[in-house]
């Protein structure tokens, strides 16, 4: 069956730092299209129809009546999103698609979700979705950003966290000066940070969504030196 390719308004824009705004797209009447968490749309302008981005979906499925993507200034599409789009505007969208989602039965799972910079987009939406259907499932993100300013969500990851007994939002800072006040984690994500987190290894699955040298490094991390079976490992690389 062919996708339902349809235009969209920008119902509203939110800037989540300088360099990366959210968009939320409003669904047309009849619109109502079975999709999963962790999914990504496509996205292009009326005007430039021959180019195109896909963004990973930054709401959940539970979402209803629109699609949220967060676009951080890169490219071509980015640099206009971030720079030019403002509620009013439309953008034509190719409906969901992908397998990265979120496994959440049995309910004895753990999902350890690692990210750099906007790879972090996806796991609010596992977030989203674990903390508004009440579930047992454990989830856990480790999240790799430079400094303190680059933290996307921040807010909202803290206020899920405090109501999901079962989540968890861990930061690490890669390039803080030394005398930052920061008191959290400072350095790389490293095998034994992920290990501290691992409570069950053969009921967890790992996740690892961001550039392409994040992601090589955490599969890397988790196949080798945790010895983890691939088939327990999911990645979703950003260029």
């Amino acid at each position: 069956m062919a996708k339902q390719i349809v235009e969209m308004v920008i119902d509203a824009v939110t800037m989540e730092l300088p360099d990366t705004k959210t968009i939320k797209l409003k669904w047309p009447a009849g619109y109502d299209p079975d999709f999963k968490t962790g999914q990504f749309i496509t996205l292009y302008w009326p005007d430039t129809s021959g180019y195109k981005r896909a963004y990973s979906l930054s709401s959940c499925a539970l979402d209803r009546g629109f699609y949220e993507v967060t676009v951080k200034r890169d490219g071509k599409m980015g640099t206009r999103i971030v720079d030019w789009a403002k509620a009013g505007d439309t953008m034509v969208v190719i409906p969901p698609t992908g397998r990265f989602l979120p496994v959440f039965d049995p309910p004895n799972q753990h999902l350890i979700c690692i990210a750099g910079g906007s790879g972090v987009t996806p796991f609010r939406a596992f977030a989203r979705e674990a903390t508004r259907r009440q579930l047992s499932t454990k989830l856990t993100v480790l999240y790799s950003v430079r400094t303190t300013n680059d933290i996307i969500f921040r807010e909202e990851f803290r206020e899920l966290d405090q109501a999901n007994p079962n989540f968890r939002f861990e930061v690490t800072c890669t390039r803080l000066v030394p005398e930052d006040p920061w008191t959290g984690r400072r350095g790389r994500i490293t095998a034994d940070w992920v290990k501290e987190h691992v409570i069950d290894l053969p009921n967890t699955t790992f996740y690892a969504c961001g550039p392409n040298a994040l992601v090589d490094a955490t599969e890397h991390l988790v196949l080798h030196d945790l010895g983890v079976p691939k088939a327990q490992m999911k990645t979703e690389k950003w260029g």
